[in-house]
């Protein structure tokens, strides 16, 4: 999911592919970078928050290919759990959105996104619940991709400044 195939960006470190994707992809403003948790050998979690008081997106690390270089495969958070599309799913647009969230008026702003283009090929909002845990359902519509792969994004932002929260972000295929 990141850093692409077709860019010439490599990670190092989990912690340094956890930064690039909070700051390049998601456009977290001076996140905090937690410490690398480790899961398998070549896999694991590093937590980012948008602030030291901030919420937790942990975003999920593994270590790939012959150079052994560190790539995010998604991301979560307690506030944005998504039902549909699943991992990996083959999405056409509209693509159904389902699941629970809480945020501020309980909007969540929703992307697609393809692989290699920074600007999203639809976007659009669900609301969920604002101070409690909520059901969304939404249907967001996105322009024909050129790649095969993609992510749905869902995330919050700031009543006060504007910046991203926290995110859940998964892998799609366009079908």
């Amino acid at each position: 999911m990141w850093p692409t195939e077709a860019s010439s960006t490599r990670y190092r470190t989990p912690d340094a592919a956890a930064t690039g994707f909070a700051i390049d992809y998601l456009h977290m403003v001076n996140p905090v970078i937690g410490q690398f948790q480790q899961g398998d050998a070549r896999s694991g979690e590093v937590p980012v928050q948008p602030s030291t008081a901030g919420p937790v997106t942990t975003v999920l690390v593994r270590e790939l290919g012959a150079d052994n270089s560190w790539w995010v495969l998604g991301a979560g958070t307690a506030a944005i759990a998504l039902s549909e599309p699943v991992w990996n799913a083959s999405i056409t647009s509209p693509v159904t959105l389902t699941g629970t969230s809480m945020a501020y008026e309980g909007t969540v702003q929703t992307q697609v996104r393809e692989d290699d283009n920074s600007k999203p090929l639809g976007q659009d909002y669900v609301t969920g619940g604002s101070t409690a845990m909520g059901p969304f359902s939404g249907s967001l519509a996105f322009t024909k991709a050129r790649a095969k792969y993609g992510a749905v994004v869902l995330y919050t932002t700031s009543a006060e400044t504007g910046t991203v929260m926290e995110a859940s972000v998964i892998r799609v295929q366009f079908g």
